[in-house]
């Protein structure tokens, strides 16, 4: 089974940039899409961006983040990222990596099968 471990939270200030990385437990991983979300306190979780595994490719993002996110993947180290670059306060949530257990970029949530523990990102203005 498939585990996601992220890591790179923290507290920034507006403007600033951050990188967030989810580290999966094995090789099946670098098939499958991947998928960046996020919920801000008092809201749903809503779809950040999401990276085609070996067999599709390519990415697609939430139009919020469109310009100044951006996702990859290392499949050497089995990894993916989110950088963030203009970070805004209304970037401020709990961030999750999950990974949809198959090919095929998705942006709903109940899509995705593997779930990572969150990681908190905050951004002060």
């Amino acid at each position: 089974q498939v585990q996601l471990v992220e890591s790179g939270g923290g507290l920034v200030q507006a403007g600033d940039s951050l990188r967030l990385s989810c580290a999966a437990s094995e090789r099946t991983f670098n098939t499958y899409a991947m998928a960046w979300f996020r919920q801000a306190p008092g809201k749903e979780r809503e779809f950040v961006a999401t990276i085609g595994g070996t067999l599709d490719g390519g990415s697609v993002y939430a139009d919020s983040v469109k310009g100044r996110f951006t996702i990859s993947r290392d499949n050497a180290k089995i990894t993916v990222y989110l950088q963030m670059n203009s970070l805004k306060p209304e970037d401020t949530a709990v961030y999750y990596c999950a990974a949809r257990g198959a090919p095929g970029k998705r942006t709903r949530s109940t899509s995705y099968d593997y779930w990572g523990q969150g990681a908190q990102v905050t951004v002060s203005s």
